[in-house]
């Protein structure tokens, strides 16, 4: 299976043997591009995080990353679609999906039918912030997009119980962002492209967050009507998160740009 998912790379592969809609199919290249943007970003954690997409032909399915591969393997190919209830409804033979990850975003694809998809990932300055008892704090301009629009969860151990998904949409709520206190980030979008250009940008606020506190001087904060003017700004003034961006991110990932960072 492994030396299967190498031999896709491109963003867009072209269409193999798969036997799928044409819906289905640009979900699949979609996602299997985020997997490896957030491996060239570094934003993994060997096999042990995921992404989902819900396919909006059959929006009871959605595509997962098949359990045992890193972001760097995952192809449109070998994505693995499950159902609702995590029966395995298009794999290949011994395929299976993290236990953990069919808990957290069956809970978010079964709750919120605005989602299209969901990632999930433990980065280092992610799990940082969700360690700490403020939360996300108001004091770059990137984190400024979250101000009073993030949700938080509190820790229950290695997601395993399926009666966590009650509590974990329960806080999600009508928000795009979660962060996982003690575990790490979650982003959920109308579509691959949103959920993983919010999660890009949530992970730089979040090392902004770090460093600024590293430096040991104290912090300025932006007064609650500049915070709440500047998300508005994001809402309102700017494209929905992935309009403008998730385009660039595919030529960058296809050789065809410079590196995508901070400016």
């Amino acid at each position: 299976m492994i030396a299967a998912s190498l031999k896709a790379n491109a963003a867009h592969a072209p269409r193999a043997t798969r036997d799928c809609s044409d819906v289905e199919w640009k979900v699949r290249t979609d996602l299997a591009a985020a997997y490896r943007l957030f491996d060239r970003l570094g934003m993994t954690d060997l096999i042990y995080t995921h992404m989902s997409a819900r396919i909006p032909d059959t929006p009871d399915h959605f595509l997962i990353n098949p359990y045992g591969l890193m972001f760097h393997e995952v192809t449109p190919d070998n994505l693995v679609k499950v159902d609702i209830d995590g029966n395995l409804v298009d794999g290949r033979e011994g395929d299976a999906i993290n236990p953990a990850g069919f808990t957290i975003h069956s809970a978010v694809h079964h709750a919120r039918p605005d989602v299209g998809a969901v990632i999930h990932l433990h980065t280092d300055a992610g799990m940082a912030v969700s360690a700490q008892a403020d939360g996300l704090l108001p004091i770059t301009q990137h984190s400024l997009r979250w101000y009073n629009r993030i949700a938080y969860h509190s820790y229950e151990g290695i997601a395993l119980d399926l009666a966590e998904r009650e509590r974990l949409v329960a806080d999600l709520g009508s928000h795009h962002s979660m962060i996982l206190r003690n575990h790490g980030l979650l982003t959920a979008g109308q579509d691959v492209a949103e959920a993983a250009v919010l999660m890009y940008y949530l992970e730089q606020a979040c090392k902004q967050q770090i460093m600024a506190l590293a430096g040991g001087r104290p912090l300025v904060y932006p007064s609650p009507e500049v915070c709440e003017h500047t998300a508005q700004q994001y809402e309102r003034a700017y494209p929905r998160a992935g309009v403008l961006e998730w385009d660039a991110m595919l030529r960058w990932l296809d050789g065809t740009s410079g590196p995508v960072g901070p400016r």
